[in-house]
């Protein structure tokens, strides 16, 4: 399970065309609170099962997974 978290920053719309453009299935969560909660105090990251990867990260983890 793919989980983006996003503000709607810039960078989170260039993650999400990505994860779009690669045709991968994922839920978005906008709520700050839950991010706290993850320790993720940048956004965008994505959630792969269970595992937080930055931005840089996630660009080029959207290839291959």
């Amino acid at each position: 399970m793919i989980t983006l978290y996003s503000t709607g920053c810039p960078n989170c719309r260039l993650l999400k065309e990505k994860l779009d453009r690669f045709g991968k299935q994922y839920e978005t969560v906008t709520d700050t609170s839950i991010m706290k909660e993850k320790d993720i105090y940048a956004v965008p990251a994505l959630e792969i099962d269970g595992e937080i990867y930055s931005f840089k990260e996630a660009l080029k983890l959207v290839e291959v997974i």
